[in-house]
């Protein structure tokens, strides 16, 4: 081949050469962008463990407080992974109630968790569905609180990395404090009493969700509905008042929104 010849398939090279150097520039700064973003999502989770750490604890004190053994504690909550759900039901399991009660109660409290996935769903909508069930499956109050109010200050973020980096860290600080919880409670006496903690639990984190007024509205009204129907058989008064608390908060929302528009 003569050199005339060779000029263009040396421009080829390099033009090949130049492609393939910028690709895995761009390869390495995706993966160091998605070291950070998750790094960032660690990091974001971080000061919300004040908070799930003694919950997980007193959630594992309060399965094998009622019954459960070591093993069937732990299992339960590696496979619910739902706190509030959990306390709920192991309430309802230290009355009697039925394990329909209990399903319903269960799904009528993690029903929030619809409307989370909703929320998230535009910034994850790219992945696979096992990477969806497996970032679904570790949905949690906190994940998503600091997910979502990260992906509407930060424009520039790997939305599956830091939300997977917050929820991993939610998720493990959980599993460890249940874990620990569980061990504490086989060695805590029953006669210690350790009812009490159900409700200082649920009122720190009623506290905590009341920012507004249709969130006043419905802890008002689904307490108020909670204690005047007490007295129903199963324990049907829980349901009752969280649906009516539910359809309180919706109804004053709906007000709010109109008194700002008119």
């Amino acid at each position: 081949m003569d050199r005339a010849g060779c000029v263009p398939l040396y421009f080829f090279y390099l033009v090949l050469g130049t492609l393939q150097q910028k690709h895995k520039e761009m390869q390495v700064k995706e993966i160091m962008r998605m070291n950070k973003d998750f790094v960032d999502g660690v990091r974001g989770a971080l000061p919300i463990l004040i908070g799930v750490v003694p919950f997980a604890m007193i959630s594992g004190v309060g399965a094998v407080s009622v019954g459960l053994t070591f093993f069937e504690t732990v299992g339960m909550s590696v496979i619910v992974f739902a706190g509030a759900s959990q306390l709920v039901v192991f309430q309802l399991m230290s009355m009697g109630s039925p394990w329909i009660i209990m399903v319903l109660t269960a799904w009528v409290i993690n029903f929030r968790f619809t409307m989370y996935s909703a929320t998230l769903a535009p910034y994850l909508q790219k992945l696979s569905v096992w990477q969806k069930a497996l970032l679904a499956y570790m949905l949690s109050d906190q994940a998503f609180g600091i997910s979502v109010s990260h992906f509407v200050t930060h424009e520039k973020v790997n939305h599956r990395w830091f939300y997977f980096g917050s929820a991993l860290t939610v998720w493990v600080a959980w599993q460890i404090s249940a874990i620990i919880g569980a061990v504490l409670g086989a060695l805590v006496p029953a006669s210690w009493g350790l009812d009490f903690a159900f409700p200082l639990s649920f009122m720190a984190l009623m506290f905590a969700a009341l920012r507004d007024r249709p969130t006043v509205v419905a802890a008002l009204a689904g307490g108020l509905i909670a204690v005047l129907a007490k007295g129903l058989p199963y324990n049907m008064g829980l349901v009752l008042a969280t649906f009516l608390g539910i359809t309180a908060g919706y109804l004053a929302e709906i007000n709010l929104r109109q008194g700002v528009l008119q």
